[in-house]
């Protein structure tokens, strides 16, 4: 059986600190899927009303299963934006910042910024899979479902799949890593290399990965606390000014942190 995974979800947007998001679940996936699969996750709920959700991106492909099909997503850039109404159920792969690419015979790359139909990537044959996990009533059965596809798949890790993992939650876990040249640096990899292994196992490059971490932290505090100075997290996050920080806010999350943290704490 799988396990739970607890910690609070990062990238979506509009939601408090405090608030849970009522239907969701994630799960840690099998030891021998863990190299390729960072969770699993489900979303069931009924809407009374309409409701916008929004989400940073992150450098993951997603396979979701949902309305009848499944799409494998590669990393996309903009932000995601959809409105949820009615009886919505979903259930989820994201796969971790590399990981996808022992799947396919192809650099993820070619993946960014699309979706496709998982039938158009693993055959037609796999029309099943889709009916059988959107039809079991309990997670745990559809995601075995799930990991008997990805087995049967036969990924196989490899060292530069190890490497760029180990970039990848560097670049996440670390505050102070906010030039690219901190990794080159870190792990002894030459800057055209390291483009190249981002392109063919992330889809995105270095930079942009690290960007987009920051702002992921940024949206985090300002929902765990609207009164924080923006030039504070600004050099937190090693920016080199407020302004260059509030402009890649805006633009990546669609309002400036002050119109956002008015958002999160309208009391505040």
């Amino acid at each position: 059986m799988l396990k739970q995974k607890h910690e609070r979800s990062r990238g979506i947007l509009h939601v408090p600190a405090t608030d849970p998001m009522t239907g969701h679940r994630r799960y840690l996936p099998s030891p021998d899927l863990a190299p390729f699969v960072e969770h699993y996750w489900s979303f069931a709920h009924d809407f009374d009303a309409p409701q916008l959700t929004e989400t940073l991106p992150f450098p993951a492909v997603y396979l979701i299963f949902e309305h009848g099909e499944a799409l494998v997503a590669g990393v996309q850039r903009r932000k995601f934006s959809r409105v949820l109404e009615g009886s919505v159920r979903v259930r989820a792969v994201k796969f971790r910042p590399g990981g996808f690419r022992p799947f396919i015979a192809a650099p993820v790359s070619t993946l960014t910024g699309k979706t496709v139909a998982l039938t158009d990537l693993f055959g037609t044959r796999h029309a099943a899979l889709v009916t059988r996990v959107l039809a079991e009533r309990d997670d745990q059965s559809a995601f075995a479902a799930i990991e008997d596809f990805l087995r049967e798949c036969a990924p196989l890790p490899s060292a530069e799949l190890t490497l760029i993992g180990d970039i990848a939650a560097k670049i996440a876990s670390d505050r102070t890593i906010t030039r690219v040249e901190q990794i080159v640096a870190l792990f002894g990899i030459g800057l055209r290399k390291l483009q190249r292994l981002c392109d063919d196992y992330v889809g995105v490059g270095p930079k942009w990965m690290i960007q987009r971490y920051r702002l992921h932290e940024a949206a985090v505090r300002i929902a765990q606390d609207a009164t924080k100075a923006w030039t504070a997290i600004a050099l937190d996050l090693g920016y080199a000014d407020q302004a260059h920080f509030i402009r890649d806010f805006r633009r990546v999350v669609g309002s400036s942190p002050a119109e956002y943290a008015r958002r999160m704490h309208p009391a505040g």
